[in-house]
């Protein structure tokens, strides 16, 4: 099995918001349950791609199976910083893409000048908080009852990673 990871483009749009709408739909994992309208996630893909904003994607075979985007902050006092999200297909975890995928992203962030970049992961995702351990993101502290999904409260693990 061959992975391109690249940055993304106009034309990955709806391969990018399928695979969105699939980890969205596991409620269990992101912070969402299931993709945002296509308009927005066009208009979203469009801004980082005119910006150079990273977005790493996993492609294989032609169909995204992973992401991992960092935006700016939405203050401009943060611009130094980037918020970091990411997703994988339930396929294709477990084999290593998923560092691959965030080493590319953080470098594309850290040339971008990123001096800061952080993200939330749900306390219950220990393999997503263990990767990015992993990376150098450090835990900064956990919003107890920060998300809440089918009537369940889920904490979420707040993390950083600044640039040496």
């Amino acid at each position: 099995m061959t992975v391109e990871f690249r940055q993304i483009e106009i034309a990955d749009t709806d391969a990018f918001r399928a695979a969105i709408d699939i980890v969205a739909r596991e409620r269990k994992y992101i912070a969402l349950t299931e993709a945002p309208p296509i308009e927005q996630v066009r208009a979203f893909v469009t801004r980082n791609v005119e910006r150079g904003y990273p977005q790493i994607i996993a492609v294989i075979d032609g169909a995204v199976v992973g992401w991992c985007n960092v935006p700016p902050a939405s203050r401009a006092v943060s611009a130094h910083v980037g918020d970091l999200f990411m997703g994988l297909l339930p396929d294709v975890r477990g084999r290593g893409f998923g560092e691959q995928l965030l080493r590319q992203a953080v470098q594309a962030a850290d040339t971008f000048g990123f001096r800061r970049i952080e993200l939330g992961v749900f306390a219950s995702n220990v393999a997503a908080a263990a990767l990015y351990r992993k990376i150098g993101f450090v835990e900064e502290g956990t919003k107890r009852m920060a998300i809440l999904v089918d009537g369940t409260y889920h904490d979420e693990i707040i993390m950083a990673r600044l640039k040496d």
